[in-house]
């Protein structure tokens, strides 16, 4: 059940919501509030989905909300309610951080629309947050070779600004390591990292994953629904495996990058959206731009930075390093007590053709954690972790 809590200083207006909001949707909890001082002692002691606020009230208004409801639980989306003469005021209170704006009189369906979007947006926030609170410990960088030193320096330089970024190397290297470190060392690092897999929505959904849909667009949508894009309002969108992507979206990604704005599948509104783009594949994008499967000017508004991820044969020297990581982390999660690698079976894995890179490290490491000794020795790695 959605609580919305709305913040009005007339009553009648209080009403007019109260019943639009509860006729339309019977999930819906209203509660009123008189004031802004009331309405945030209500956000202060509950839990709200959503606060449509008033911007002209006695003793606090609708600004001074907005800006004290940003300090105590930013993640609630504000709708500001404007009368005719603060239609100025209600575009500035966009820029601190509102969601919307609706005006008086309130269009039943201007109002039931921003509504549903905004709770939609809500619900992907905190399934965001819940996402970023695994981010820091599934998401480490390990190693001191010099091309992952080259990498991190790379991520310093550009992750403070907006420029998108293209990360290339091969499957099980890396890459969402990068995206992550470039978000959260950016000024966007407080808002959200959503994060799309282009290759495994099928061809006829990814659109809907994107751009979102409105009700009766295709047979299963059955409400409307935001897509990746708006859910990354304010923060990164990472595109992994573009290069899976279709031609038909590969366009409307362009014209979102271009302008800004995306449209949901079956409407033909455009929505404002202010997104870091971050991309990531495994092909060879250049080739498949000669082949027609890659759109060349999608591909050079996606690579202004282009950060290459080294396959872990190209660098050996962190494989030690490595080890010790995935050996800490494993025990730490199956709740048993660290194993050591001898050094004569870390060299042996060293010298080992990586064909999975990172990823085939890590499972061989858990099976020799299971399988091997007290200590992993040379002959664990012979009998277990032979290709």
């Amino acid at each position: 059940m959605s609580k919305i809590l709305i913040i009005e200083d007339e009553a009648a207006i209080r009403r007019v919501l109260v019943k639009i909001l509860s006729e339309e949707n019977d999930t819906y909890q209203v509660e009123e509030a008189e004031d802004g001082l009331v309405g945030i002692e209500k956000i202060k002691k509950e839990d709200f989905d959503l606060v449509l606020c008033d911007i002209k009230m006695p003793k606090m208004d609708g600004v001074e909300v907005l800006e004290a409801v940003k300090k105590i639980k930013p993640e609630i989306p504000m709708v500001m309610i404007s009368g005719h003469g603060d239609l100025d005021t209600a575009v500035n209170t966009m820029r601190l951080g509102a969601f919307d704006y609706i005006s008086k009189p309130p269009d039943l369906n201007r109002l039931l629309n921003t509504v549903r979007i905004a709770l939609d947006r809500k619900e992907l926030v905190v399934e965001n947050k819940m996402l970023k609170k695994k981010v820091s410990k599934n998401y480490e960088m390990i190693g001191e070779s010099k091309a992952i030193s080259r990498i991190k320096d790379m991520i310093d330089k550009v992750a403070p600004t907006d420029a998108r970024v293209l990360i290339t190397g091969p499957n099980g290297t890396g890459k969402e390591l990068v995206a992550h470190w470039l978000h959260q060392k950016s000024e966007r690092s407080k808002g959200p990292m959503i994060e799309v897999n282009c290759a495994a929505i099928p061809s006829e959904l990814i659109e809907s994953e994107l751009f979102g849909h409105v009700k009766g667009a295709f047979t299963s949508a059955n409400k409307d629904r935001a897509g990746k894009f708006e859910a990354a309002n304010g923060g990164t969108i990472f595109l992994d495996e573009i290069g899976d992507m279709s031609l038909s979206a590969q366009a409307k990604v362009l014209r979102a990058l271009q302008e800004s704005r995306i449209q949901r599948v079956g409407s033909d509104k455009d929505i404002k959206v202010n997104v870091r783009v971050v991309a990531a594949t495994n092909k060879n994008l250049k080739k498949e731009i000669e082949e027609g499967k890659f759109r060349e000017d999608l591909y050079h508004r996606l690579a202004v930075i282009l950060i290459e991820v080294p396959a872990l044969n190209d660098r050996r020297e962190d494989i030690p390093l490595l080890i010790e990581y995935f050996a800490n982390k494993i025990s730490n999660e199956q709740g048993t007590a660290k194993k050591v690698f001898a050094d004569k079976a870390v060299k042996l894995l060293q010298n080992y053709d990586w064909t999975g890179n990172i990823r085939e490290l890590r499972n061989v490491v858990e099976r020799l954690i299971i399988l091997g000794g007290s200590e992993v020795s040379e002959s664990d790695v012979k009998a277990f972790a032979s290709k």
